[in-house]
């Protein structure tokens, strides 16, 4: 039985933004299903921050047509407000307010009235393993739980779509699974997650969809296996017993890369189904036997060097001034936007 695609979250068409000559997005076409994690990736200066801070009303583009939830970005930006949430490079937690109180304070932003609100935090809190810190001020707490707390202080709106700029910048390994737990149930959940990141195996790992940007444009666009299978260097490796399977698989397989200290032979592919029944069926009509095949793909690291012809940044922490929106950033925002800009 066929299946409905899912009503899109976010849709954008020829989104431009210019910061005086420097043209930062150059015409950006989106289409984010609703309840997925959609994960737009490239350099520093690219436009990554730039484009979340559009999509969530922060400023406003030179030209284009945008929506999210359901609503135009220029005309219904007050329902876009109230639709999402986003947590920013930089956390937005008050150290010198409690948990507890801080997202309080995100309830009375959001005009919650108090009994609900309490109710509200006392849930998030729960939800992201702070109950026992809720008395505590957010000075004290450790990186991850600084971030946990930051999105739970999105939550409070109870967003349809979030933005998480680069959520795990700075984070260790364990509060980096933490946090990409928190946001597979947030999505199982309904919601949608639109993502940024530099770690690659963070989109990998997270997301239904991923886009490559570079220079202001949209250079690539699908899964995380669809994007690897584009580049080159994909291959099958065959592995045989004894040496004579070795000679009789390479004289089929004309041009693969042989290997005779390990009786390997690399025979190049994209690793998808097709490619890999042609491989086996070449087999079975030579009457060649292998003991033993794995695939071989190109990672999205190859991806992202291949399509930016950028090396992929593993240390979040480089400097801000490479790229041009950051002097633009104020940090996590959650809706309605305005509000907590002011409040902070």
């Amino acid at each position: 039985m066929a299946t409905t695609p899912s009503p899109s979250a976010i849709t954008s068409s020829g989104l431009r933004k210019s910061f005086g000559d420097h043209v930062v997005l150059d015409g950006i076409d989106l289409d984010v299903p609703r309840g997925t994690v959609f994960s737009l990736l490239g350099p520093n200066g690219s436009g990554k921050t730039t484009t979340v801070r559009i999509l969530s009303t922060l400023i406003r583009p030179d030209g284009g047509q945008a929506s999210v939830a359901g609503h135009d970005l220029d005309r219904e930006a007050g329902a876009v407000r109230a639709a999402i949430g986003v947590t920013g490079q930089f956390s937005a937690v008050d150290g010198l307010l409690t948990g507890e109180e801080n997202l309080l304070l995100m309830a009375d932003l959001h005009h919650l009235g108090r009994a609900e609100g309490r109710r509200r935090a006392a849930d998030l809190l729960g939800r992201f393993d702070l109950r026992d810190a809720a008395k505590k001020t957010a000075a004290t707490y450790s990186g991850g739980m600084r971030r946990r707390l930051d999105l739970a202080m999105t939550l409070v709106g109870d967003p349809s779509v979030i933005f998480l700029d680069e959520p795990t910048t700075g984070l260790d390994p364990r509060s980096r699974r933490t946090m990409w737990q928190i946001i597979r149930r947030l999505v199982a959940g309904g919601v949608t997650v639109f993502l940024t990141t530099q770690y690659l195996d963070e989109a990998d790992a997270l997301a239904d969809r991923i886009a490559v940007l570079d220079h202001g444009r949209i250079v690539a666009t699908g899964t995380a296996d669809e994007l690897k299978r584009q580049i080159p260097g994909g291959h099958i490796r065959l592995r045989f017993a004894d040496a004579a399977g070795l000679d009789a698989a390479a004289r089929v397989f004309d041009g693969a890369a042989r290997d005779d200290e390990t009786l390997a032979l690399r025979v190049p592919g994209d690793g998808g189904v097709g490619s890999l029944r042609a491989l086996l069926d070449r087999l079975d009509a030579a009457a060649i036997t292998v003991a033993d095949l794995s695939v071989h793909t190109p990672d999205l690291d190859d991806v992202f060097f291949a399509l930016t012809g950028s090396n992929p940044t593993t240390d979040p922490t480089s400097d801000p001034t490479t790229d041009p929106t950051t002097e633009l950033s104020t940090g996590p925002t959650t809706g309605p936007a305005t509000e907590k800009e002011t409040a902070r």
